[in-house]
């Protein structure tokens, strides 16, 4: 059996016990809890596949959250697509606006901190857009139609948006798991060690990363259209402002970059805490926000792997103790 399809064994099991999780939890407040985490943990897989896979540190990933969230709210609302049509579409325009920057940024050889400020600089200048035109609804933004049904993409409970999110997170998974084990993700990987010895070896840097940063954008859109559809709002500040772009990139490091698994482990570490402060701090501005930077200070410090890589430490002592 390859190492691919050994890795498939978890991504099932994983599937299974969240699908169940509404056959066995009424509560409303669990289930929106599940739902934002996988939410989460879509966002910080979308981060991980161009920074933990390919080292492209970015600071402005909702760039591509932001235009899922307005491709999939103006063609329902402007133009009265379907959102289920709207969906692919939305993934599109996330992966354009990634080939966009990254022919930008890469073809001039844009790496680490210029390129996480140009990305940043992006998602800043993509806010304006957004806050101009009256297309996007301007700085008003855009609220979608409540018509519930498994043909408009809303559902009565919040299961059905779980079993969404959830397909969105496994196809996370398979895309990590792909890049662990294929060709583009072992040229990847290069380019992320040492870009220069890569293209020695005959790595087009330059496409690889554009590749990257394509399939990144894309996954980061699908999270801004499932946001859009599960709250039916967005505006300028929520598309494109700072927040997603730092939980995204907070949740690929607590649980482990170029890791499969890290992404999901981190976002579901952090919105438990973020839970335990909300019910400790009340929803005093900011907590939130110094949390994560106190936790990802930690992080860096004690566990640079994150908490798979810590785990795996913890196993591999427990093993050479025996």
């Amino acid at each position: 059996m390859t190492p691919s399809m050994r890795a498939v064994g978890p991504i099932v099991v994983f599937a299974a016990a969240a699908a169940l999780v509404p056959l066995a939890v009424d509560s409303d407040a669990w289930l929106n809890f599940v739902v934002l985490a996988l939410f989460g943990a879509l966002m910080a897989q979308a981060w991980n596949v161009l920074a933990g896979f390919g080292g492209q540190f970015s600071f402005g990933h909702a760039v591509f959250f932001g235009t899922g969230a307005y491709a999939m709210a103006a063609l329902q609302v402007r133009l009265g697509v379907n959102a289920w049509v709207a969906l692919p579409v939305a993934l599109a325009a996330g992966a354009a606006v990634g080939l966009f920057i990254g022919a930008l940024t890469f073809r001039y050889g844009l790496r680490g901190s210029y390129f996480a400020l140009a990305t940043l600089a992006f998602a800043e200048i993509f806010r304006i857009l957004a806050n101009t035109f009256q297309f996007t609804g301007a700085g008003v933004g855009l609220q979608i139609p409540l018509a519930k049904g498994w043909a408009a993409l809303q559902f009565e409970g919040r299961a059905g948006y779980l079993y969404v999110a959830l397909a969105f997170v496994v196809a996370g998974l398979a895309i990590g798991t792909w890049l662990k084990h294929s060709r583009f993700g072992a040229w990847l990987q290069a380019v992320r060690d040492n870009e220069e010895a890569a293209q020695a070896l005959g790595v087009d840097a330059y496409r690889v990363k554009l590749g990257a940063i394509a399939i990144s954008g894309a996954m980061m859109a699908a999270a801004g259209a499932f946001y859009v559809q599960y709250l039916h709002y967005i505006d300028p500040a929520l598309a494109f402002g700072p927040h997603y772009s730092v939980e995204a990139l907070v949740g690929a490091l607590v649980g482990g970059m170029g890791t499969v698994w890290g992404p999901v482990v981190g976002a579901f570490a952090l919105h438990l805490l973020s839970d335990a402060t909300r019910n400790a701090f009340g929803d005093v501005p900011g907590v939130s926000l110094m949390i994560y930077g106190a936790l990802l200070v930690l992080i860096v410090m004690f566990a640079p792997r994150g908490l798979v890589g810590l785990f795996a430490a913890l196993v591999s002592k427990l093993r050479d103790s025996k």
